[in-house]
């Protein structure tokens, strides 16, 4: 059974209450948007079209020519035909219901396999954008995407990595697709990208984590795929702008046990103690709940926070105070 976190308590007399941990990650985490490359000069002749295209009524058949244009035998048609979708389903809903009903999503996803890295990169970049339009995702998942974008997040250029785990967070937002996801070997290569990747990277990797580990089966993999250190590492950042987000994941994973022993491995003890003391409100709330939980039941644990909790009290204030002394639930 997974820990409760007390409702009310305590911690160095300072008083916490009524925390909603669950409620309040929205404003930490916002969906992955459309695409936010820069590759589209607004200059260009085809941009230029597929600007009018999009403003106008009329854009069904140059959809329609670029969807045919997805199974031509040439690679530099298909590069084109991938570009320009993937564009037309940047910002406007209605295309991208158009594009999917054009037949286009069969053919993109067959792109997200390709050898070529353009072509991959607007292939997955295209079923994202097409993502973002609810009523596609049933379509996308049916079609076969999950495992292709899985494969992405492999193989694919940073960019691609990235919006293939956008898209994933996308589909995953139907519940029965957190699960095929997760056994789709999703889960160490966001957790991969999440050490290793960029800014950007980054923050996709924590989002799509964070929607994938409200099951408790992506818990178990991304504690053994070693999320704990690159977890840690954002929390201790506090200039990083990721403290919130990898300690609202850490609040999900908590509850599994073997998520409390990986976290006291990665030094994760004495970094929450400094976020309960120079945090945010709502840093100092998670980091508490999370604390709170791995010294349930465990002597060894609360005594270590109660050291560091000390440590860390000297080292701010300049006074010597038991942490344990003032440690008590309400």
């Amino acid at each position: 059974m997974e820990a409760g976190i007390p409702s009310n308590f305590t911690y160095l007399g300072r008083s916490f209450g009524d925390l909603s941990i669950g409620d309040d990650s929205s404003s930490a985490f916002s969906d992955c948007n459309s695409d936010r490359s820069g590759e589209f000069p607004t200059t260009s002749a085809h941009s230029r079209r597929l600007l009018v295209a999009c403003a106008s009524d009329n854009s069904d058949d140059l959809i329609r020519q670029h969807v045919s244009d997805l199974e031509s035998g040439s690679l530099d048609v298909q590069r084109q035909a991938a570009m320009e979708l993937r564009l037309l389903a940047k910002n406007k809903q209605e295309n991208r219901l158009k594009i999917a009903r054009a037949g286009a999503v069969r053919p993109l996803i067959s792109l997200i396999s390709s050898s070529d890295a353009q072509l991959q990169e607007n292939g997955v970049t295209a079923i994202l954008n097409l993502s973002l339009c609810d009523e596609n995702k049933d379509l996308i998942t049916s079609s076969g995407a999950i495992k292709p974008l899985v494969r992405a997040l492999k193989t694919g250029t940073a960019t691609a990595k990235e919006n293939a785990a956008c898209a994933l967070l996308r589909l995953s937002q139907i519940e029965e697709n957190k699960i095929i996801i997760g056994r789709s070997g999703a889960v160490p290569l966001l957790v991969y990208l999440l050490e290793n990747g960029g800014s950007r990277g980054k923050k996709d990797a924590l989002t799509a984590l964070y929607s994938l580990c409200s099951v408790k089966e992506n818990k178990v993999r991304a504690i053994q795929a070693g999320i704990m250190k690159p977890l840690v590492e954002l929390m201790a950042g506090l200039e990083s702008g990721m403290v919130d987000k990898a300690a609202f994941v850490l609040s999900i994973l908590i509850s599994v046990p073997d998520a409390k022993t990986a976290l006291v491995d990665e030094g994760g003890i004495p970094v929450l103690v400094e976020i309960v003391e120079v945090g945010t409100q709502r840093q100092k709330e998670v980091a508490t709940a999370v604390l709170l939980q791995i010294c349930e039941d465990n002597l060894v644990y609360r005594t270590m926070v109660s050291r560091e909790g000390a440590t860390e009290i000297r080292q701010q204030r300049g006074k010597d105070i038991r942490l344990s002394d003032q440690w008590s639930l309400a």
